[in-house]
């Protein structure tokens, strides 16, 4: 199984980031946001429920996961459901018209933050009653311990797991092994590393943040978790510029200026980062639980899933990006969306064992499964980062919350701040403090 969810593209999970923001707002903004169940495009009273997915994988996603869907077969004269594939090319728009004019659909996956923007506008049907329905049928206890959290605000669960976007850290064991040492386990082995693959011409700090490559502001942000810090308080306010967020971001400044990172990062798209694996420049890096995949040829076979580090404090942490599936107010029967996501998320296994490229699965079962269990990088995944993962609202809580794609989900903001880190020329506490006053504006 391979998780290759595109590090380069935001729309994976902000939905409503940068100018696609004021366009979703402005069409939501027309639309009824009373509670209950409406008639309309999501069915109506004797449609059909409408279930729309996006391209999560590879070629072979899109048809096995339509053929569980029109396999669905309901009872209690519940409505049946149909299939659409939407495209992740001016998703934003698709989903807002057709909230706007009544004609989306029920029940659908999408951005990962999709769920609490549509929430913040009246249109999500939230899953309280499913989950504890879930809690009956033993697929609540399936889920990873806490990952159903990150989807909770406070007028209930605005959606649920349905697969895992990751950041992990990679290396390159053959050029470890020509630089003699061993994968790192701390911050401190870390940068020892780095010097050691810098003296054979190997860059270990393999990061891009060119023009769509959002991969280092999400290492940044993933660092600052790792030293117990992030770019949130528990108010749900901006703390960019926190000690342990400046520890953090000094270290990986240390990086850049000792030569570690290579010279051209900033301007790196996601394929050139991949061919500097290929070519062999890079030994260490962080990325998707793809990377390997991404890269592909024999360079590939060399590349290994870290273990999470220690930072300087001793502490542990990653992020990551929850992706999940929603139901609207907009239903033929909120019975019948919750039937069928109950149906769903009891017969999606075969998109992970069938080898279709989605993200990582939500469920337990599913990675104890021996087609799961094959790839030994997902394992260790699984094992040793998933425990440790948070999300964008770290360290001041668990959920997301709707504004997260206007601030640092694939913003310019966010965006500028990487460049200037990988760019070396600046201190720790002034970029942060940037990055606090560009974000705050966007906060309203």
């Amino acid at each position: 199984m391979d998780s290759h969810l595109a590090g380069a593209s935001f729309s994976r999970r902000g939905v409503l980031g940068m100018t696609g923001g004021a366009a979703v707002a402005a069409a939501l903004a027309a639309c009824s946001s009373s509670g209950g169940t409406k008639s309309g495009g999501g069915g109506g009273s004797g449609k059909a429920l409408k279930f729309w997915n996006m391209p999560w994988g590879g070629t072979a996603f899109n048809p096995l996961d339509k053929k569980i869907t029109t396999a669905y077969k309901p009872t209690g004269g519940l409505p049946a459901a149909t299939y659409q594939e939407i495209q992740w090319a001016n998703f934003t728009q698709t989903f807002a018209s057709a909230i706007a004019s009544r004609t989306g659909p029920a029940v659908s996956s999408g951005g990962g933050t999709q769920a609490f923007q549509f929430a913040h506008q009246g249109q999500i049907a939230y899953a309280d009653n499913l989950l504890d329905s879930w809690k009956k049928n033993g697929i609540y206890d399936d889920f990873f311990p806490g990952l159903v959290d990150t989807m909770k605000t406070d007028k209930g669960y605005a959606g649920v797991p349905y697969n895992l976007d990751v950041r992990v850290s990679w290396y390159n064991k053959s050029l470890l092994a020509k630089a003699g040492v061993e994968p790192p386990t701390t911050w401190a082995e870390y940068e020892n590393v780095c010097a050691k693959l810098k003296s054979i011409g190997v860059y270990g700090f393999g990061l891009g943040a060119g023009t769509g490559n959002n991969i280092m502001a999400h290492i940044l942000t993933a660092f600052m978790i790792n030293n117990g810090g992030g770019l949130f308080n528990a108010k749900q306010e901006p703390d960019c510029a926190s000690d342990a967020n400046v520890e953090a971001v000094e270290f990986i400044l240390g990086l850049v200026k000792k030569g570690y990172s290579d010279p051209a990062a900033a301007t790196y798209s996601t394929a050139n980062v991949y061919s500097q694996w290929t070519a062999k420049k890079f030994g260490m890096g962080w990325d998707t639980a793809g990377a390997a995949v991404s890269v592909g040829g024999s360079v590939a076979k060399d590349m290994v899933v870290g273990v999470p580090l220690a930072s300087t404090s001793g502490k542990k942490g990653g992020l990551y990006f929850p992706n999940n599936i929603m139901m609207y107010t907009n239903t033929p029967s909120q019975k019948g969306s919750e039937a069928f996501l109950t149906y769903y998320y009891q017969s999606m296994k075969s998109l992970w064992t069938q080898n279709t490229g989605i993200g990582l699965p939500p469920l337990k079962s599913i990675t104890a499964t021996e087609q799961f269990k094959a790839d030994p990088n997902n394992v260790k995944i699984v094992d040793d980062w998933q425990p440790i993962f948070k999300t964008w609202a770290a360290p001041g809580g668990t959920a997301l919350f709707y504004n997260v794609a206007n601030t640092v989900d694939g913003t310019a903001p966010m965006n500028n701040f990487a460049q200037s880190i990988l760019g070396g020329k600046v201190s720790a506490k002034a970029a942060l403090t940037t990055l606090q006053n560009a974000i705050e504006p966007l906060m309203t």
